[in-house]
């Protein structure tokens, strides 16, 4: 699978930039973009895309702004389980889909998004909110930040190597 994906048109056409030839022959900045950074930031944009339709699609009906809410949590769980199954068949090359690790797996993840949720909310009400900081420019820091903290917690804790599975 991950072959396929190497050779598709739009991976072959990003390794042809001359800044994807620097960075993946950069002794540094080669081991940051590899196979796995790259598809994490893919399943990131495709992510976010289910997240903005979910959220455009859901039904609105006049209220006291209850629609909204139900529309982004019902996005953002879409959102989230799509990126468990991308995270884990395409980044991170879990295979196992015993039950036991597939519950470990799905909420260790579910987990790790809802505190990151929580802790990017309480940064945002922080800097925003009390100390009246730039909103665009602190929402980039905090989205910078989880997706860090994200990325880790996917490739060292949910989908970790050498508990049975095999990437």
């Amino acid at each position: 699978m991950k072959q396929k994906i190497m050779d598709s048109r739009p991976v072959r056409w990003l390794a042809d930039l001359r800044l994807s030839r620097y960075l993946s022959g950069h002794r540094v900045f080669g081991k940051i973009f590899n196979y796995e950074m790259i598809t994490y930031i893919a399943a990131g944009v495709l992510t976010t895309a289910v997240n903005y339709v979910v959220y455009f699609i859901m039904p609105r009906f006049p209220s006291d702004g209850a629609d909204i809410i139900l529309a982004n949590c019902a996005a953002w769980i879409a959102a989230v389980v799509f990126a468990f199954f991308v995270n884990k068949i395409f980044v991170f090359d879990s295979p196992s889909w015993d039950r036991r690790t597939f519950l470990r797996e799905f909420l260790s993840f579910m987990s790790c998004r809802l505190l990151s949720l929580g802790l990017e909310t309480a940064f945002l009400y922080v800097t925003v909110e009390l100390l009246s900081l730039n909103e665009p420019l602190f929402k980039i820091i905090a989205s910078v930040f989880v997706l860090i903290a994200n990325y880790l917690a996917s490739k060292f804790f949910i989908f970790r190597k050498g508990d049975g599975n095999a990437g």
